[in-house]
């Protein structure tokens, strides 16, 4: 089976993420994608101190009406620290048939050596990195960690990196929803209009559960 992996806050979890997902699941053939939110991110506080709960039942709302998308708490379950190279052990431990595709943002695979023990990363699975508006690399062989640049050749003819291990590293661009997390936040503190920003389960749930009213 072929399997995505988007991880993220989902602080909440928006049409973006959902257009990212099913394009990855198109170009690559995926048999499903698991939507996986952070538990604890290491990488950046939890804005306004929402519940893992919360950001939890919104992704299962954006994700019901897709049979190819799934929602994992994992990361909750494990505890700790919600480090992706963990998170891909557990799931190449539980599932070692399964070919994974990590679908991350170019933002965070620009800092992947900012990452815990990224370079066991790329030994796990294939990674899909995704270019949005504000968020592009030049190329993926110059956004590589110079320590690990020698384990991977550049595939001109399929536009990927081969890494040593057999993955690959792919670049998916033209997703071109300019939608971020922070934005909608911002607004619904704003008083604003968050429709069509994200799936309408999700806008009604923030607004049963007063959701982001005080966000900053």
């Amino acid at each position: 089976m072929k399997t995505g992996i988007l991880g993220g806050t989902f602080n909440p979890i928006h049409n973006a993420h959902l257009r990212i997902a099913e394009e990855a699941r198109d170009l690559f053939q995926l048999d499903r994608v698991v939507f996986i939110p952070a538990a604890t991110p290491p990488h950046k506080p939890q804005v306004g101190e929402l519940s893992f709960a919360s950001r939890l039942e919104m992704v299962r709302l954006a994700v019901a009406g897709n049979p190819a998308f799934e929602v994992s708490d994992m990361e909750a379950v494990r505890g700790g620290r919600s480090y992706s190279v963990d998170t891909l052990r557990q799931l190449h431990a539980e599932h070692p048939e399964d070919e994974l595709f990590f679908i991350v943002g170019a933002d965070s695979f620009n800092d992947i050596s900012t990452w815990h023990q990224y370079q066991a990363i790329f030994g796990l699975c294939n990674i899909v990195s995704v270019q949005r508006p504000g968020s592009t690399i030049a190329s993926l062989a110059q956004a590589l960690p110079v320590a690990i640049s020698g384990e991977f050749c550049y595939d001109s003819a399929a536009k990927r990196l081969n890494h040593s291990s057999g993955h690959c590293v792919y670049a998916l661009d033209g997703v071109l929803l300019d939608i971020s997390s922070s934005q909608i936040r911002q607004l619904v503190s704003a008083g604003r209009s968050i429709r069509y920003l994200l799936p309408e389960a999700v806008e009604h749930y923030i607004k049963e559960q007063g959701l982001y009213v005080d966000a900053r």
